[in-house]
């Protein structure tokens, strides 16, 4: 394997792939990178068992010079580290004896020890017949506005994935830690001959969303019994699924409400921020709200702190009051999801749950439980 490459396509390449590594990984080789070389294109792959990250380089007129054909196994880690470092505007990187590897440009040289290919498990990438595929933004918004949402506690892995339904033109995420929900529900471009009803791991998915490339257009679902492919231009990214049963989140939206009201959400964001700031995280960040007419009041107190009032206009859809307590960060990270200027706030009783939603998009759902103060 021969070849000499621009130094900036390469490191974009590597950062992108690098994310699959590892550095707890039990497995040796699963620290390295793929690189496989034939006459026209170089193909990066990286994984540690519970995603894959593959990317291709395909030759033009000024990006690489392919001069022998061939696979190794790169320590990742270092690999990363010199295309980094290395000022010059293309790197040559050459293998000798089978499992040396040289890295070089006009002043700087670099010897590693390489892998052999043959160590490296066999990771199959393979397309579904039927793909689902789904707008850039749209999928950076799904994952933006859901993926908080999901629990942290490994003893209850369902809960720490997105809950992805599709189901004919209708695509509907939710996740849940069991205190509060967040959902999305959009319409696609196609309809499905299949349903599917799977369980993604929300920090694959956060991983995935940070390296999708925002100029791509759209992003290809390959849906399998026990992992997921996302496919876009020349980036494949393979997520394992969660097995077991989502828990039926549709019970916990409550269907009537006695009170809505609609608030400017920095306001309403700013207020519930500065409530927090006496509150102890033992307490999980109580607030109270209250509404008096046409004011909504925000209190919080701690006995070995002290308390905090705030008032701020808002408009009700009825004379109804509400007073209820939440966790302020529950709220905070709700609120963060919305892209709109206002929000709504549905109330059905001081025990059920909080709706917010949007009021200039309909797709997106949050709810909040309250938390009993006495």
């Amino acid at each position: 394997m021969k070849i000499t490459i621009k130094k900036e396509i390469l490191q974009e390449a590597l950062n992108k792939v690098s994310k699959a590594i590892s550095t707890k990984n039990l497995i040796p080789v699963l620290s390295g990178i793929k690189f496989e070389l034939s006459n026209d294109t170089l193909t990066l792959t990286a994984s540690d068992n519970d995603i894959t990250i593959q990317t291709s380089i395909t030759k033009n007129e000024n990006n690489m010079i392919i001069e022998r054909e061939g696979n190794i196994i790169i320590q990742g880690k270092y690999i990363l580290d010199i295309v980094r470092k290395l000022q010059d505007e293309y790197i040559n990187i050459e293998v000798v004896d089978e499992l040396k590897i040289l890295i070089y440009t006009e002043n700087s040289e670099f010897n590693l020890n390489g892998i052999n290919e043959k160590e490296y498990p066999n990771i199959t990438l393979e397309d579904s017949k039927n793909p689902i595929s789904v707008n850039v933004k749209i999928f950076k918004d799904i994952v933006n506005q859901t993926c908080f949402a999901a629990s942290t506690d490994e003893s209850k892995p369902v809960l720490t994935g997105i809950n992805f339904k599709i189901l004919g033109n209708t695509l509907e995420c939710n996740s849940t830690d069991s205190y509060r929900l967040a959902r999305k529900v959009i319409t696609l471009n196609q309809t499905g001959e299949e349903t599917y009803n799977v369980i993604i791991p929300s920090k694959n998915l956060v991983e995935f969303s940070r390296i999708l490339d925002e100029h791509a257009e759209m992003v290809e679902l390959h849906i399998f019994n026990n992992k997921i492919l996302f496919k876009y231009d020349n980036l494949l990214f393979q997520s394992r699924l969660i097995n077991g049963s989502y828990p039926n989140t549709s019970n916990l939206m409550p269907e009537d409400n006695f009170l809505t009201i609609t608030a400017d959400l920095e306001r309403l964001y700013n207020v519930i921020d500065r409530a927090s700031i006496l509150t102890s995280d033992k307490d999980k960040n109580i607030v109270t709200l209250e509404t008096v007419n046409n004011t909504l009041i925000l209190r919080s107190s701690s006995a070995e702190i002290g308390r905090v009032e705030e008032k701020m206009e808002i408009q009700k859809n009825n004379d109804e009051e509400i007073k209820i307590s939440f966790s302020a960060r529950y709220m905070m990270d709700a609120l963060k999801s919305f892209n709109s200027s206002t929000v709504e706030l549905h109330f059905v009783g001081d025990v059920k749950p909080i709706i917010l939603k949007s009021t200039i998009d309909d797709t997106l759902t949050q709810l909040v439980l309250p938390i009993r103060t006495y």
